[in-house]
């Protein structure tokens, strides 16, 4: 069985003027609700303002949460900040959180959305409002749930929130492989940094992949590892300038889960990028990641897990 995450304000009517497809999210509920049995559900609670507050700047938290974002962070983000929005952005850190949570217990679990990487401490970025890597990253050594955390982010654009919002921690470590010429112009400095020229293909990103993450993690030891599981290194996403096959970005999942449990690494994955108009092409990308990992990480032995 495959735990999944999934909380109904992620699927959420798209507010005027945006570009983002918020269609993407129930896509990928339905897409994974016709396995059946096979995928077991758990509906995270809310985030507390507080432990948003741990990553973020109370007053920016406050300006989500009120929904009055005013408009120079609005264009910073990509759409307004509605009542709607709000209610999501505390719903989707909530999901990473308990993903991480169920990992540690099952092995794997994923967040159906999250991966908001380019949240700051003072505001939202390239679609993101709060980032939910990091506030779930923090959450994990504070409350002690864990001593080290790895955050391994595939999204085709750099993870700079998440390396500003955990930079100088010695207990959450940030790993970024990415096409180097992509958004966002100006990089944070993650732990690592792996920045590839355009066009890199399957091969290529496989082993620049294979080569700078095994000894990463063989250096920093964490005991979990957040995973952003971006499908934008997609030859064909309309935001990506890489050039992976599908075969490719299963072949990524299947690397990774492989560097797990040879470690004995719980993983909790969240969804990422994926841009282009075919809505349910780019969900079935991210299901795939999903059930690649799925099956390689979940335990599934009934006298050491509860279903």
């Amino acid at each position: 069985m495959i735990h999944v995450v999934h909380h109904p304000a992620y699927v959420t009517e798209a507010p005027a003027r945006s570009t983002y497809r918020w269609g993407k999210n129930g896509a990928i509920r339905d897409l994974l609700c016709a396995r059946g049995d096979a995928v077991v559900w758990t509906e995270p609670e809310l985030i507390p303002p507080g432990w948003l507050e741990a990553v973020h700047d109370p007053d920016y938290v406050a300006e989500v949460l009120e929904a009055r974002v005013p408009p120079d962070k609005t264009r910073r983000i990509g759409f307004p900040i509605t009542e709607q929005v709000a209610h999501r952005a505390r719903a989707v850190p909530g999901g990473t959180w308990v993903a991480a949570m169920l990992a540690l217990k099952h092995g794997f679990a994923a967040n159906t959305a999250g991966g908001s990487h380019h949240a700051l401490a003072t505001t939202g970025a390239g679609y993101c409002v709060f980032n939910d890597l990091a506030v779930a990253a923090v959450r994990l050594v504070e409350q002690g749930v864990v001593g080290r955390v790895a955050i391994i982010d595939c999204d085709v654009h750099q993870g700079d929130g998440t390396a500003a919002l955990t930079a100088g921690r010695a207990d959450i470590m940030t790993y970024s492989i990415h096409a180097e010429k992509n958004f966002p112009a100006r990089k944070a400095r993650s732990t690592l940094d792996v920045g590839l020229p355009d066009g890199v293909d399957d091969a290529g990103y496989l082993a620049q992949l294979e080569a700078t993450l095994a000894p990463f993690l063989d250096e920093h030891r964490p005991d979990i590892i957040l995973y952003q599981a971006g499908v934008d290194p997609f030859v064909d996403d309309r935001l990506g300038r890489l050039a992976l096959t599908q075969a490719g970005l299963i072949a990524r999942e299947t690397l990774i889960a492989n560097l797990s449990l040879a470690r004995g690494l719980p993983l909790a994955s969240t969804v990422g990028g994926g841009y282009g108009d075919d809505v349910l092409a780019i969900a079935e990308r991210h299901v795939t990641a999903i059930l690649t990992l799925g099956e390689k990480l979940s335990r599934r032995n009934p006298a050491t897990i509860e279903a």
